[in-house]
């Protein structure tokens, strides 16, 4: 499996294209979501790219605007399980600063996703932040984390947590062709009693790690967002379901290049400019 990460011109967003297919392209944007479960999938003419979402995620983390992302499999690698490698290579290539202004999609009125005891919520807000409580069996419980994406903080707080999984469940998911690349080098494994293969990167990285899956999805808008995100028991599905109701009514949001009373992220110098990999 091979993953090659190229500049793209302004606007252009991200597009991820199947050298094993004849280059076929497809965008990373709301319309191109195919299934979810425990991974974000999109799909573009019968053609699949699994797994996406901590790939995304690096690129709102570090404010990568625009690139194109060659691979030769269906499934984006999984690395340690976290967004960090990802972070990584993308910051030791470097990042070029672009002509065009970023734009962004802020938020004018709440939404309200809900599903049981499940939700996610959208509300106005002058930057981009993301609240998440999580309420899982034993050992994890109960956990929640905040973070404001207006600041540089996704690399120390967010980038490296990694996923997770309860071995009880690791049958079933291999049964329905789930989790094919995971081991106990990129996942964390729950037990009854615990962590199986410890040490935890954060005493509270499970629910970090729901941040990061979350703030991935949300990438799917094709845009960065002005707007304040609380999530409670949330998932994959419910966090497609939240870029989906808002890019079907544009009376949500207005597209605008003025990034609020915070500079975005990744950005120290004058306006907002987009920004894509040093070629």
């Amino acid at each position: 499996m091979n993953l090659r990460i190229l500049p793209a011109p302004a606007g252009t967003g991200v597009v991820f294209r199947r050298v094993d297919l004849d280059d076929f392209e497809i965008e990373a944007v709301g319309r191109n979501v195919a299934r979810v479960s425990y991974a974000t999938s999109l799909q573009k003419k019968g053609v699949l790219i699994s797994t996406t979402e901590h790939l995304l995620s690096a690129f709102i983390g570090i404010g990568l605007d625009n690139a194109i992302v060659e691979l030769d499999n269906l499934e984006l690698p999984i690395l340690d399980g976290s967004a960090k490698p990802f972070v990584d290579l993308v910051l030791q290539a470097g990042l070029k600063q672009q002509r065009k202004k970023r734009s962004y999609l802020k938020i004018l009125r709440e939404l309200e996703v809900r599903e049981g005891n499940k939700s996610i919520a959208v509300y106005p807000a002058a930057g981009y932040s993301v609240a998440y409580n999580i309420n899982f069996a034993r050992p994890i419980g109960e956990q929640s984390f905040e973070i404001d994406l207006s600041r540089d903080l996704y690399r120390k707080d967010v980038a490296a947590a990694r996923t997770f999984g309860f071995l009880r469940e690791e049958q079933a998911m291999r049964n329905m062709g789930l989790i094919r690349g995971a081991t106990e080098e990129n996942v964390i494994v729950l037990t009854e009693t615990g962590v199986k293969n410890g040490p935890l990167r954060f005493p509270d990285e499970f629910v970090r790690h729901k941040v990061l899956d979350l703030i991935g999805d949300l990438a799917l808008l094709g845009k960065q967002i002005l707007g304040r995100i609380v999530a409670d028991r949330a998932g994959h599905a419910m966090h497609t379901a939240l870029v989906a109701r808002l890019l079907r009514d544009r009376s949500l949001w207005i597209e605008t290049t003025e990034a609020g009373e915070t500079p975005a992220q990744g950005e120290q110098r004058g306006e907002p400019a987009q920004l894509a990999p040093q070629a």
